[in-house]
């Protein structure tokens, strides 16, 4: 769809997919990433287009290596896109807070994605204040068909700058879908690029006279951007002003509480550096301001603080920093939407709030009733359940308390009941085997509890090899576990070193993580976690070595092999004796497969459309009543 060249056709996207239709509707030559929701499907979009579009694609190990890789195009003078989330942003900020100073040649955009409300992430972070700590230009669109022409004038205004452009997207925006009308895709010619001898990309302190002005020349273009605008009476009391999608948010609640022939909504999409003399001259005659942003109220602070150097008058503010306006968990928590938004502007202006109605409130009710309560679980068949209780068990005979440290991926359900609350921390991306380095140092004062840490094979090579080479080098004494599921589960299945295929399903030799772990000097055991019975007692044994050593516990994503050859399995009801044989439902109540329930008799049901056939069940059935139903029964049945 991305790639359809009609220009004046309309079709749907998400947010997405226009931005990757605006990347190549503006040329771009290069893309790199690391996946992380809610962008993973813009630089997706691009790495699947035919070959003849000339678009490099390519899954990076992470995001520092990703935005070099970006910054080498553009410095080459090629067109260059980096997608992250905003935890991704994070990881760029050594390079990010560099690369502002030689600045860049070819375009070079950077995509972050903000999760308010942390849908698909740990935490809600406000990625603007990374484009004002670097003195970069920030964009924020309001809509699906904003996010393509946004990208495409990204592009323009790095060119035009010599320097990276952030565009900041949230899940909504991400995820949303809409009306787009296209324009051409450019003919775009092979490029035949050299990077010269005089050229240089030097970080140096006498260069940050260059940002400043960099970022003047940013400014004074904000101030005739098409991406700004003020509706509303000429001469309104009261303001809003507004940011990516909490504008519309904000013209709904203004038709709905019929202000909108009385309050003007001043939408901002060029949000840093502010465009002054715009923003001054359109509130110049107001004396209420209402801000409405997620998720931290960076204009808020940032207008107030124009205002204040430069207005000559005093003005009335309600924000997220004032407690008038309120995300979904209270002042700068969670999203908005246009119930919030509804509720901030009938209490700031004295009106009646429809969203209080006793029908409103009777129909939340019967919804809450009727839609079942759902915890987050790992999927039926995930190896990780089976890594899990294997590490629960040989913690247990060992009996020393040992704990386990964690990190993000499918596997930071380990700290909920999938993963039998196991974890004890969930920072960054590798931070688990990085805390593992301190509490293998405190056998010295006396701690014998073992330590271990957890992470999975795409964060393996993401962010843990400097920390494990500080173990062998420091000589710590932890184990990493390796959860190898062979893919990058969490995103969507994109591969990683480890994987042997490219982002653009080109086939490489794939790199062992143990023959890495190896040639670093560390013990390595690679062992099954489906086959219970041996990998207990293997943990068992390294629990009772010392110094930095390796487990890799090795099966495949139990989605992905689901695709290859579905087993099935199914519970013997003379076996199963429920409540009275003394398990307790062991394999639905305490291992929490997803596909096992109890039935009205308390004996266990198996799902066949849920089971992915890991057969962990089967081992751990103390009666031996769940069996494998062979291909020929399953043929009989009728079912796939």
């Amino acid at each position: 769809m991305i790639s359809l060249n009609n220009p004046g056709s309309k079709v749907i996207m998400s947010g997405n997919e226009a931005m990757a239709r605006g990347a190549l509707e503006a040329g771009v030559d290069f893309c790199t990433s690391y996946p992380g929701s809610p962008t993973v499907e813009v630089a997706e979009s691009l790495f699947r287009l035919d070959p003849k579009y000339n678009v490099y694609g390519e899954w990076s190990v992470n995001e520092m290596v990703a935005l070099e890789a970006a910054a080498a195009a553009s410095f080459a003078g090629l067109r260059a896109l980096c997608v992250m989330k905003q935890n991704g942003l994070a990881v760029t900020s050594d390079f990010l807070l560099s690369l502002n100073h030689p600045g860049t040649r070819g375009g070079l955009v950077i995509v972050v994605g903000d999760d308010p409300g942390a849908h698909s992430s740990i935490n809600e972070v406000d990625s603007r204040h990374f484009a004002r700590h670097a003195e970069v230009p920030l964009l924020e669109p309001a809509d699906v068909s904003e996010a393509r022409d946004m990208m495409a004038w990204a592009f323009e205004l790095s060119e035009k700058l010599e320097t990276y452009v952030i565009l900041r997207v949230v899940t909504r925006v991400c995820h949303a879908r809409g009306n787009l009308v296209l324009n051409e895709i450019p003919e775009k010619p092979q490029k035949n690029v050299q990077v010269e001898p005089w050229d240089r990309f030097l970080c140096i302190a006498p260069m940050h006279g260059m940002v400043h002005s960099r970022q003047a020349q940013a400014r004074q273009t904000y101030e005739e951007s098409l991406f700004n605008s003020y509706t509303g009476p000429d001469e309104a009391e009261s303001v809003i002003v507004a940011s990516g999608p909490a504008v519309l948010y904000a013209r709904e609640a203004m038709e709905l509480l019929n202000l909108d022939s009385k309050v003007g909504l001043l939408k901002l999409g060029t949000t840093w550096p502010l465009p002054h003399n715009w923003i001054l001259e359109r509130l110049q005659k107001t004396s209420n301001i209402v801000f409405f942003e997620e998720t931290d109220p960076f204009l808020e602070q940032n207008i107030t603080s124009v205002l204040a150097q430069f207005g000559s008058k005093t003005y009335n503010f309600f924000g997220q920093a004032s407690g008038h306006i309120s995300g979904e968990a209270g002042p700068g928590l969670g999203e908005l939407n246009t119930d919030l938004a509804v509720r901030g502007l009938a209490k700031i202006f004295d009106l009646p709030d429809p969203t209080s109605l006793p029908e409103t409130g009777q129909l939340k009710d019967i919804l809450k009733v009727s839609i079942p309560e759902r915890e987050m679980a790992l999927c039926p068949g995930c190896p990780h359940r089976s890594s899990f209780w294997a590490i629960k068990s040989a913690l247990e005979l060992d009996g020393r308390k040992g704990f386990v440290l964690g990190d993000i991926g499918c596997y930071t359900l380990g700290a909920s009941k999938s993963g039998f609350w196991l974890l004890r921390s969930v920072m960054c991306m590798g931070s688990g085997v990085g805390l593992a380095n301190g509490f293998g140092q405190l056998y010295r004062f006396s701690m014998d509890q073992p330590v271990l840490a957890v992470m999975g094979d795409s964060t393996f090579f993401h962010a843990c090899l400097p920390a494990l080479v500080n173990g062998i080098y420091n000589r710590a004494d932890f184990i990493a576990v390796i959860l190898d599921n062979s893919i990058t589960a969490m995103t969507g299945f994109q591969p990683h070193p480890g994987v042997g295929v490219k982002a653009t399903g080109e086939e490489v030799k794939p790199l062992s993580i143990e023959k890495v772990t190896e040639s670093i000097g560390l013990k390595t055991v690679v062992a099954d976690p489906h086959k219970l019975d041996e990998t207990i007692p293997v943990l068992y044994d390294l629990l009772q070595e010392k110094g930095p050593r390796v487990l890799i516990l090795r099966k495949e994503c139990a989605l992905k092999a689901a695709k290859k050859e579905l087993k099935t399995y199914r519970v013997i009801s003379d076996l199963c004796a429920g409540d009275s044989c003394g398990c307790n439902n062991f394999c639905s109540s305490t291992f929490a497969c997803q596909a096992i329930s109890i039935g009205t008799d308390s004996k266990a049901v198996i799902d066949d459309v849920l089971c992915t056939g890991c057969g962990a069940c089967v081992l751990l059935c103390p009666r031996e009543a769940i069996e494998e139903v062979t291909k020929e029964e399953v043929s009989s049945s009728g079912k796939n």
